[in-house]
């Protein structure tokens, strides 16, 4: 401990006195100079000073004459007499007065002082400027040289090469100096040229200035600081303590300015929250109104290509375009709800969107874009169903008609020939077997050719865009048909005018034509059959194709025994030839059937059936596996729809119980949220589950109720629920912390409103809360009722929130610090006038909250006549509004 040291006693105790009997020579000389200085700036105010401070106190005249100046007080009346005596009663006042201040002073008698000790005199004068300069400074509930020291550090913390830990070397490059003169005058230094390896401009500067412009004295000399190793901790502080006492008056006007840029700070925030809202809801309900007519445009495609691409398209909107619009909608009722609260808390009106922007207009309109894209969804499933259901038509259409078209090919031909006019009778016979032969085989095409007109009208009544080619070709075979039709009448009647001309015909011939006719026309079909294309949806319905095959494979051995006693004609017929020489031109005159067709088409049946055997094999397996898909994604959904369900009556529990404090709901919904969100992953996985249910075309689902609409909106909703709880508790931690509201109190209102919210939901309607209010004591009208509703329900909506409960609850034992802190801002920067000039708050405010504020101040302008000059009333109220204040 130095000789001086000690702000409690102010000197050491006596055994610590006498361990070091002499002063550094160098910190000797900074404190005369430093002490000089100090007592000379209080001594010239009553017109005096001191050149030698342990010569000129030893009379006693000049330290009390100090003494008053210092402490504004008299001191008993001094000796006037030379004498020593006379000389140690003066001191000994002198002493007797520091006393009274409740300094203790240790080992220092008036003698010494008289005798001239400089030891003695020089802690002396410690003493009195320890309890008159620096023991009153106290920043934050510290006092004399602790706050003196942190005042330093606060004043000096933005700038750059200065760090402030002590009262000696810490000041010894003149940073210091300049950074306090700069912090509260920066117009007297360019600190931006100042450099820490120059301590000797820095210095001189800081000491020039501070003497010019700032009263402060040169009490330290630049060259004794440089060449000390370490200044004088007393002479730095008692130096440093005048800036200080310099200053205070301007950190008094900075409280009393922060105060009003605090208040503006939070007026620009909510007006920043107002705009940022109104922007957001414009570009949600932009958003909105660009997609629902993409999402109402049902002009369908005329190709299943094209739908396709449409349904990737909506997958895409799904997966990649609507979830961040999910996530600003749920954050613009996030932020109008905090903004909300915070106008509440500044005692400022409820925030009021532009017409059609409120939250019940976005949520409307998102409504309707949810509508528009389900109606759109169940369109493009329907119009691709459709579509593949007219692929399939289309090219049965064009099987079938390529096989009667191939069929009728030369049939008018033939018809039309008159061979019979010269043929024999044998040959007339023959011709007329034929005929009948043909007969019966037209006949046999009359189901294919209805088939085929039926497909046609089925493609026209589900507009296949390829209609006009389908009816062209189907008028064509149908006028065809009845060209045949009317030939064909036309031929038989020629032939049974000859037929009495006729005798015989090879009736071998003519059974031959009769019985392979059918059998051709049964292969054919047999044929078609196996080569036919076809669709189903189910298990069930691809066992029921195999089933419906097995069966055709079970008449294949009866048909193999028609084909062999067809063949056995055929051979009867060649054997009669060979043994009686008949002359019959090689070929069958009934038919063009011959036995190698006949062999090649049952070939070719019994080619076919292996290969449809396979296919039916195929789809099962594809059905097998599409069955496979509905059950793993019911096995999903019926685990995930349950657990959102749940999950949504448990946030619903937390946000009306009173369990814990607000931190602890808090923090257990936020636990919550954290399960939900990690929860993210399955619905991923089921969605990704729906995505190959469609890309397989599977339309149904019996295994579970849910579908991913369901899923995917319970989804939104619980994400909307919690972010929306979460929402909630924190502005009730906000209304409790700035009202003041203990727990206890908290706890009273859950208690009262959820014995008032009879139907469970988290909300009173109007008739719940007024039962409520009478219930607390309140004598409401008609009148008053509406004027409370009006602040807990500002939207008109007809409810009340927890929140809005508290607030006004809080609201009603609302104290007045508010307006107490704005009248003592006022009064601090108004001094002695009544009111505020606008020059003096742009010199106390940053310049662009002065300019806010006074342009707010505008139109309350014009006090007591003076021009640009704002009383308490116009203050407050540019501050508020038209509040309580």
């Amino acid at each position: 401990m130095d000789q001086y040291d000690g702000e409690e006693d102010y000197m050491p105790q006596e055994d610590d006195w006498d361990r070091d009997l002499l002063l550094d020579p160098a910190w000797e000389k900074q404190q005369r100079k430093t002490f000089t200085a100090w007592c000379n700036s209080h001594l010239r105010k009553a017109g005096t000073q001191i050149e030698n401070i342990e010569e000129d106190f030893r009379d006693g005249l000049k330290l009390m004459l100090l003494l008053e100046v210092i402490s504004g007080e008299r001191l008993a009346k001094p000796e006037r007499g030379k004498m020593r005596v006379h000389k140690i009663s003066n001191v000994n006042k002198a002493l007797d007065f520091i006393a009274s201040k409740g300094v203790k002073l240790v080992s220092i008698g008036a003698e010494e002082i008289v005798d001239g000790n400089a030891k003695m005199t020089l802690g002396m004068i410690w003493t009195i400027i320890l309890r008159f300069a620096i023991q009153d400074i106290s920043v934050e509930e510290t006092s004399a040289k602790e706050g003196l020291l942190l005042w330093c550090q606060r004043k000096t913390a933005p700038y750059k090469n200065v760090n402030i830990q002590n009262f000696h070397i810490s000041w010894k490059d003149g940073l210091g100096f300049c950074a306090l003169i700069h912090r509260h005058r920066p117009e007297l230094i360019d600190y931006g040229k100042l450099r820490k390896d120059d301590p000797m401009t820095n210095l001189n500067t800081a000491f020039d200035v501070a003497e010019k412009y700032l009263d402060i004295p040169k009490m330290l000399d630049a060259e004794d600081i440089i060449s000390t190793l370490r200044p004088d901790e007393k002479a730095v502080m008692t130096y440093v303590s005048c800036y200080y006492h310099a200053f205070s008056g301007k950190q008094k006007a900075e409280t009393a300015a922060n105060r009003i840029c605090k208040v503006l700070a939070v007026n620009q925030e909510n007006e920043q929250l107002m705009e940022d809202y109104e922007k957001l809801a414009s570009d949600l309900l932009e958003w909105i109104r660009r997609t629902i007519p993409w999402l109402e445009n049902r002009l369908p495609e005329n190709t299943m290509q094209a739908m396709q691409q449409k349904l990737e398209d909506f997958r895409d909107y799904r997966r990649l375009h609507k979830p961040p619009k999910v996530q600003e909608k749920c954050q613009l009722e996030i932020n109008f709800n905090t903004l909300q609260t915070k106008l509440r808390l500044s005692n400022r009106p409820a925030f009021m969107p532009s017409e059609g922007k409120m939250v019940s207009d976005i949520n409307n309109a998102w409504g309707n874009l949810e509508g528009a894209e389900k109606g759109y969804e169940e369109w493009l499933l329907n119009e691709i169903r459709r579509l593949e259901r007219l692929d399939h038509l289309a090219e049965k259409f064009r099987q079938k008609a390529a096989i009667h078209e191939a069929w009728t090919e030369g049939k008018e031909d033939m018809l039309q020939k008159r061979d019979y006019e010269t043929a024999s009778l044998s040959e007339i016979k023959a011709l007329l077997k034929k005929h009948e032969a043909f007969e019966s085989d037209l006949a046999a095409h009359q189901d294919r050719v209805e088939q085929i007109a039926a497909i046609a009208q089925e493609l026209n009544e589900l507009d296949y865009y390829d209609s006009p080619s389908v009816n062209a070709r189907c008028q064509r075979i149908c006028d065809q048909w009845d060209t045949l039709g009317a030939l064909t009448q036309k031929r038989s009647e020629a032939l049974q005018r000859t037929e009495k001309l006729l005798e015989t015909i090879d009736q071998l011939y003519l059974e031959f034509a009769k019985r392979a006719a059918p059998f051709n026309n049964w292969m054919e079909g047999a044929m078609e059959d196996l080569q036919d294309t076809f669709i189903v949806h189910t298990i069930e319905e691809i066992q029921g194709l195999s089933t419906a095959h097995e069966q055709f494979k079970a008449t294949l051995p009866e048909a193999d025994k028609e084909r062999q006693a067809i063949l056995g004609i055929h051979n009867e017929i060649a054997k009669i030839v060979q043994t009686y020489h008949v002359n019959m031109a090689g070929t069958n005159p009934y038919t063009t059937i011959n036995p190698q067709e006949i062999n090649a088409k049952w070939d070719k049946v019994r080619q076919l059936v292996p290969q449809r055997d396979q296919a039916l094999i195929e789809e099962h397996a594809r059905q097998q596996n599409n069955e496979r898909l509905r059950r793993q994604f019911a096995n999903q959904a019926n685990v995930i729809g349950p657990w959102i369900q749940n999950k949504m009556e448990e946030i619903g529990r937390i946000s009306i119980e009173m369990h814990g404090t607000l931190e602890d709901q808090l923090t257990h919904l936020r636990q919550y949220e954290k399960s939900i969100v990690n929860y993210k992953p399955k619905i991923d996985q089921l969605e990704g589950d729906h995505q190959l249910i469609q890309e397989a075309l599977i339309f149904d689902n019996k295994h579970t109720n849910y579908t991913m609409e369901h899923i995917r909106v319970g989804w939104e909703q619980l994400l909307t629920t919690i972010a929306r709880t979460i929402n909630e508790i924190e502005n009730q931690i906000l209304t409790r912390d700035a009202k003041g509201i203990s727990q206890e109190q908290l706890n009273e209102f859950r208690a009262s409103f959820n014995h008032f919210d009879r139907k469970r939901t988290g909300i009173m309607d109007a008739e719940d809360f007024k039962t409520c209010l009478i219930s607390m004591g309140y004598n409401l009208g008609e009148n008053e009722f509406s004027r409370i509703m009006s602040i807990v329900d500002p939207n008109r909506m007809g409810i009340v929130t927890f929140q809005a409960f508290i607030d006004f609850m809080s609201r009603e034992t609302a104290d007045t610090d508010t307006a107490d802190q704005v009248m003592a801002s006022f009064k601090v920067l108004a001094g002695d006038k009544n009111y505020i000039l606008a020059d003096e708050l742009r010199r106390e405010l940053p310049p662009d909250q002065a300019d806010y504020c006074i342009a707010r101040m505008a139109p309350y302008t014009g006090p007591d006549g003076v021009p640009g000059a704002l009383d308490y009333m116009s203050f407050s109220t540019a501050l508020y509004g038209e509040s309580d204040l």
